[in-house]
């Protein structure tokens, strides 16, 4: 019997199309986070601040671990390894949002995510380092500095959180287990 080929389905083509928009928001973040990234690297010198507020400073210095700088001083194997992993879940993500797609609280945050761990590779890649530059703080104390892809990735972190929150709540209403 000859090979036969199966067309794609109406379901799979608009499937498709809907994941190309979150891949389009994934790339919009990447090029935000990359633009912002050279601007900074373009106008300070490490470690300069501008004061922009009471509790916002701009800044620029370079993350050489993960989040909060956790591995920084490890000697330069987390480059490699946070790259790896970066990479492998970025490749998971593109997958998960493929089959996500029409379903926006899923495949906006994963998104999200996608372009902040994209955008940080990168740098880690090509400098060895995450270029960092907001820095908040109040009373002295100051949060870790960050960029737009940490933003992004939290942010899509707290919408996965805010989902789960409310499934919960509206399957234990319909007396659903949880």
């Amino acid at each position: 019997m000859p090979n036969r080929q199966t067309l794609p389905t109406s379901d799979s083509v608009a499937n498709a199309r809907a994941a190309q928009r979150w891949y389009w928001l994934a790339a919009a973040v990447v090029v935000l986070d990359q633009l912002t990234k050279w601007a900074v690297v373009a106008t300070f010198s490490r470690g300069e601040v501008l004061p922009i507020t009471g509790w916002f400073n701009l800044l620029l210095t370079y993350n050489e671990g993960a989040a909060f700088s956790f591995l920084a001083g490890a000697g330069g194997w987390q480059r490699w390894a946070l790259s790896g992993l970066a990479i492998v879940l970025s490749a998971v993500l593109v997958v998960w949002i493929a089959r996500a797609a029409s379903r926006w609280v899923e495949a906006l945050p994963l998104a999200l995510i996608l372009g902040g761990a994209l955008g940080n590779v990168i740098d880690r890649l090509r400098i060895g380092a995450v270029v960092d530059f907001l820095d908040l703080h109040y009373g002295g104390y100051h949060w870790p500095a960050f960029n737009v892809a940490d933003m992004a990735i939290s942010a899509g972190a707290l919408i996965i959180l805010v989902a789960l929150f409310f499934d919960k709540e509206s399957r234990q209403r319909r007396g659903g287990r949880s």
